[in-house]
């Protein structure tokens, strides 16, 4: 057993030795090797980084090379790892404000925890990249996200070509990793992927054709495989805790006077505390008067009304998830077409951490007749195969109004509102490309979709909706494509 151990411990040493060699008699040269020819590459990498990075945030890079990693970031705490020393000394002297230490990946002990670590074109390089990852785990907290990159193993000859003709920096012997090795690692280090993608498919600037094809042509499908740089966002997987969280029942609505007693009776109490905030947008018909008189007639329940804007359901929405209280946010519409009785799923769904993001969706259970036109039926089909190819994870329904979150991340989220180019006058989008931005876990959780019992459906203007979905969606492939 100790001759295996010895001849473990001298391959790894080999590896660290042939390593530091090969960096460190490159380190002076690795500021200017960020910009000039190569400089194109990185901002394309930076894009990528910035893209699920808050600013702002605690931050630790692994294999921090020469301290741009944690500089595209903006943190408000840096510290990168970094096993040449003499990039140690490089990232030290051109990034001052951040902390950087030489240790190897696999050696590293925390002690502090991170809102993000980041693993950029470094498992490439790593000897041990479960160990490495594992050692990761008491610098996390629940909300903690690993954003790693590696390259594309079908670049490979095409890499060493490069390095050939100094287009690229010299490498180590480089672990070619697949999706699903890194997957599989992730996952045996006790983590969660919850996003993947993969970004740069011409790695040198063209005017104007490099562009074009990184931002569109490489993100179209089957091409996208051949892109050189894979993206995967992880989460560390924490122990179930279903204790008691607080939930805010958000109910947007306009003219449903004659569903609101129907939404006080059968609305569960969930958790510790259960608030029903009915977010009034200038409604004609009474409804807040019906509120009102809820209020009154039961005084066991915590029962709240909100003046929304009477601009659109989205800003209505917001409206409620700004007056919300309690630990969980939920929205439920205000016609009841999804049964106030399914929202306990979603309640535990989301504290048992089987999500983050929990999205309901009518697509796994038939519908009654009268719950939604046919063109809408089709309408959604569609909008949820786009959705599901833009954010490389599965949504069966876009359009459900029944979303939950925790507020925690909603406060973070409403940062991204807007960001998108073009107005989500119903919010679904805002807060699905959010939560992906965010690197949210998703989960679909199936619900009965019944048709209404009173008032008429605000979903009008079909062919107009459709029009402000579509382009909301090709901004969004830009941005994660």
């Amino acid at each position: 057993m100790s001759t295996i151990f010895d001849l473990y411990q001298r391959c790894r040493k080999d590896h660290t030795q042939e390593y530091v060699e090969l960096y460190d008699a490159r380190a002076d040269e690795r500021i200017s090797d960020l910009t000039g020819a190569k400089g194109y590459f990185y901002d394309k990498v930076r894009e990528m980084v910035r893209f699920y990075v808050e600013p702002g945030k605690r931050v630790l890079a692994v294999n921090a090379d020469a301290g741009q990693y944690l500089a595209w970031t903006e943190p408000s705490r840096g510290v990168g790892i970094e096993t040449a020393p003499g990039l140690v000394k490089v990232a030290r002297k051109a990034h001052p404000e951040f902390e950087f230490h030489v240790c190897a990946p696999e050696d590293f002990e925390a002690g502090e925890e991170f809102d993000y670590i980041l693993i950029l074109d470094a498992v490439n390089n790593m000897f041990d990249v479960q160990t490495a990852l594992e050692k990761l785990q008491p610098a996390c907290h629940e909300e903690t996200r690993l954003i790693i990159t590696w390259y594309n193993f079908l670049w490979k000859p095409l890499l060493k070509f490069a390095e050939k003709r100094g287009l690229k920096r010299p490498s180590t012997p480089q672990n070619w990793l697949s999706k699903a090795h890194i997957e599989q690692l992730v996952t045996l280090a006790g983590f969660e992927p919850t996003a993947h993608t993969r970004k740069i498919l011409m790695p040198y600037r063209i005017p104007v054709l490099s562009e074009l094809i990184n931002n569109f042509v490489g993100g179209l499908p089957i091409i996208n495989h051949f892109c050189l740089m894979n993206i995967m966002v992880a989460r560390p997987v924490q122990a179930p805790d279903r204790g008691k969280f607080g939930v805010s029942v958000i109910v947007p609505c306009k003219d449903e006077a004659d569903n609101i007693e129907a939404a006080v009776l059968r609305t569960p109490q969930m958790g510790s505390h259960t608030e029903l905030i009915f977010c009034d947008d200038k409604s004609t018909d009474g409804t807040p008067d019906v509120v009102r008189r809820m209020q009154q007639e039961h005084p066991d329940k915590d029962i709240k009304l909100v003046n929304g804007p009477g601009i659109c359901k989205a800003e209505n929405v917001w409206t409620g998830f700004n007056a919300a209280t309690q630990d969980i946010v939920m929205i439920l519409d205000g016609d009841l077409t999804v049964p106030p009785e399914d929202l306990p799923k979603f309640y535990e769904a989301l504290a048992s951490g089987t999500g983050e993001f929990i999205n309901g969706t009518r697509s796994v259970y038939p519908m009654r007749d009268d719950a939604m036109r046919l063109a809408n039926i089709f309408g959604n089909k569609a909008f949820s195969m786009l959705f599901s190819y833009i954010l490389s994870q599965s949504i069966t329904d876009t359009l459900c109004g029944t979303k939950v979150l925790w507020r925690k991340d909603w406060l973070r989220l409403k940062n991204l509102l807007g960001s998108w180019g073009i107005n989500d006058r119903w919010g679904d989008y805002e807060l699905i490309f959010g939560a992906a931005r965010l690197g949210l876990k998703h989960q679909d959780l199936p619900v009965r979709y019944m048709e209404r019992v009173h008032g008429e459906t605000k979903m009008t203007g079909r062919l107009k909706n459709a029009m402000i979905m579509l382009r909301m969606c090709i901004a969004a492939y830009r941005k994660f494509k």
